[in-house]
Order: C-alpha cells, then structure tokens, then sequence
C-alpha cells in the first residue's frame, strides 16, 4: 500500500497559480522535510494533502484512497497554522471534545497524550491563557492522540524554547521508530537536517528532491 501518492497536482485560486503539477510519491515509512520560503506553497500542499482545499486538476491519494470532494484521509493527524481551539475550555476538554468525533479514544489516552507533549492533563486552566509554546504542544497532542500513521507537521517548533525544541525534536525521531510516516515543514536548517530521511524544496508552487546536506536549505 502507497502512503501518499501525488500525481500532476494543480493549484489555482484567483487566478494564481500556487501549486503547479506537484507529483510526489511516498511508499515507506520515513520522516519528509519540506523546505521553502513563506509563499512558496507549502502549507498548501499540505492542506490539499489533508482534503482541505480540492486540487484543480491531478491526484492526491492517501493510502490509496483519493483525496478531496469530502474524502479526508484516514489514519492521519496534523499540526496546520496556529492551533485552534475552544478558548475558555481546559486543554484535556478540548481534546475529548475532537476525540467524541470518532470515540476511537479512551480519557487515559487523552491524559497519556498530553503527558508526553510535556502538559498537565489535570490543569483546569482555559487555553485562551495557554502560551504560545503551550498551544503548540496541544496542537501536537491533537495531531497524535488517534495514532494516525501520516502526520502532517508545518513549523511544529513555532512559539517553543530551546528547551522546547529539543523535546520535540525528541518526540519527532520517537514516532518515526514507530512506523509514523512524518511531513515535516520546517524554516530550521537543523530541524531538517536532524530529523529528515528525504528533503524537498518548494519554489513557487514547484516542489523539487533537494540535497539533506545542502548547506543553504532555504
């Protein structure tokens, strides 16, 4: 079974051409890093990856399933832009509120999860006083909690310390050994260097195989 398979993908919206005959084939367990400036179309091609936004013309297949028209991946999880969520609840609220969706979790799970990203299931405080770094780590607990076998990580290090850093980075290489196939967009250099099996530079719309030891990723 191919885990992700991209075939001539097409993006316009206004009249801009964003994503241009994108084709990408993924069929091995691994961690991907996307490199690109801001604008160059990489959390688009995520979000069309997550059946977000319909491509204009080509394919996007998630194990095998196509993707868009209301079709969303299955077995999946993704961190895109800043976490949303509901503000005056408490973190483990949240999550048990997404998790209801599919019930596919248990409240120990969700507890579970929100250890391991570094927070205190027991915290009754409302997100809206969370810090950035805080939300960032919720979000990541979201993206994990169901055990998806895609996930889709854009700028997972926003808002994180140096400390901070190096746990995710920590916790990025952890699910990698677990058969968790990661995309991984990242402006760190060293993030990508650390952490990526294969490396693709986005450029405009076009993505391109690039060199993991290229000394200007970017």
């Amino acid at each position: 079974m191919t885990i992700l398979e991209i075939h001539n993908l097409y993006k316009k919206i206004k009249g801009r051409e964003l994503l241009k005959n994108i084709t990408l084939v993924i069929d091995k367990p691994g961690t991907y890093g996307i490199v690109g400036r801001n604008g160059s179309g990489k959390s688009l091609l995520f979000k069309t990856i997550a059946g977000l936004f319909v491509p204009t013309s080509g394919t996007v297949k998630v194990f095998d399933e196509i993707i868009g028209h209301g079709h969303f991946p299955k077995s999946f999880g993704a961190l895109l832009d800043t976490p949303g969520f509901l503000p005056h609840y408490s973190g483990f609220r949240n999550l048990k509120i997404l998790a209801s969706i599919q019930n596919k979790i248990s409240d120990k799970d969700i507890e579970n999860v929100l250890t391991f990203v570094g927070l205190d299931f027991n915290d009754k405080g409302p997100v809206r006083k969370y810090s950035l770094g805080m939300r960032q780590r919720l979000g990541i607990a979201q993206a994990i909690m169901e055990k998806p076998k895609l996930l889709l990580l854009d700028e997972p290090m926003n808002g994180l310390d140096e400390f901070g850093v190096a746990e995710m980075r920590e916790m990025i290489s952890n699910f990698s050994k677990q058969d968790i196939t990661i995309l991984l967009a990242s402006h760190n250099a060293e993030d990508i260097s650390l952490l990526c099996n294969e490396v693709y530079k986005m450029d405009a719309g076009d993505l391109a195989p690039h060199s993991i030891t290229t000394d200007r990723m970017l």
